[in-house]
C-alpha cells in the first residue's frame, strides 16, 4: 500500500459518466500512472458501485466517498464503514458539501473511521467548519466553499484570504491535520498558489474527471507540486 505523503492530489469521482463504471477503472490507471511517474501521493474517490473494482485494479489508495455514523444493523441504504474497508477502501470522504452533515454526525464518522483505521477527509466550507470539524482531529480536512465548486475558479486564487486565513485558524486547534484546499482548482498554477497559501495539497473533481486529456492535467498537478 502507498504510504501517506504530501503533498496530495486526492481525485473525487463524484457520479460523473467519465468516471462511473469502466471509465472509473480507467481513469484509476491514469492516476497510478502519474503517481508512478512522478511519486506525488494521488488518492482516488470512485462512487460506492465501483468501490471495490477499482481497489482491485489499482495500487493507488482508494477512499470511500462518504460512510454513515451507524454500527453493522438494520441500516438499509446506508454505507458501513467496514463494508466500504472490505471492498478496499484505505479511507472515506466526510462532509462534501454535496453530502454534508451535522458536526455530531461527522464525529461520529469519525470515531468510526478510526476503529476501521480508514484515513478521514473532512470537507469544509467556511473558515468556522474548517475549525469546528479540524477540533475533532480527522486526518485531513479540505477548505472548499461550495459557490466555487465546479466553476473552474480556484478558491485559492478568487478568495486566497480564506485559505490562508483558515490555515491559521486551523493550526491553532489542530497542529497535525494536513489541509487540503479544494473549489475550483483545475491547472498546475492553482496547485501552486495553494501550497503557498499554506496547504499540503488539493481535492478535485471536474477538473482531472471531466478534462480533456485527465492524465496530462493530473501529470501537469503533479509536476507543479514536485516544483
Amino acid at each position: 500500500m502507498v504510504k501517506f505523503c504530501p503533498p496530495a492530489i486526492i481525485v473525487n469521482f463524484k457520479t460523473y459518466v467519465e468516471s462511473t463504471g469502466k471509465n472509473a477503472v480507467e481513469l484509476a490507471k491514469k492516476a497510478e500512472r502519474v503517481f508512478h511517474e512522478t511519486g506525488i501521493y494521488i488518492g482516488i474517490a470512485p462512487q460506492l458501485a465501483d468501490l471495490s473494482t477499482v481497489a482491485r485494479t489499482v495500487e493507488i489508495p482508494v477512499f470511500a466517498q462518504h460512510i454513515d455514523p451507524i454500527r453493522p444493523g438494520g441500516y438499509t441504504g446506508h454505507v458501513l464503514a467496514e463494508a466500504a474497508k472490505e471492498a478496499g477502501a484505505i479511507g472515506t470522504l466526510i462532509n462534501h458539501s454535496e453530502r454534508q452533515l451535522k458536526l455530531s454526525d461527522i464525529d461520529e464518522i469519525l470515531k468510526r473511521a478510526k476503529e476501521q483505521k480508514l484515513m478521514s477527509i473532512v470537507c469544509a466550507n467556511n473558515p468556522a467548519t474548517s475549525v469546528a470539524v479540524s477540533s475533532l482531529k480527522p486526518d485531513m480536512v479540505a477548505i472548499e466553499p461550495p459557490e466555487l465548486i465546479g466553476t473552474g475558479i480556484p478558491v485559492s486564487k478568487a478568495q486566497p484570504e480564506i485559505v490562508s486565513g483558515t490555515v491559521t485558524l486551523v493550526r491553532e486547534v489542530n497542529g497535525k491535520v494536513t489541509i487540503l484546499c479544494g473549489a475550483g482548482i483545475s491547472h498546475g498554477e492553482d496547485v501552486s498558489a495553494a501550497l503557498k497559501l499554506g496547504t499540503q495539497g488539493v481535492l478535485v473533481a471536474s477538473g482531472i474527471v471531466k478534462a480533456k486529456d485527465p492524465y496530462m492535467i493530473m501529470l501537469e498537478f503533479a509536476e507543479a507540486m514536485k516544483r
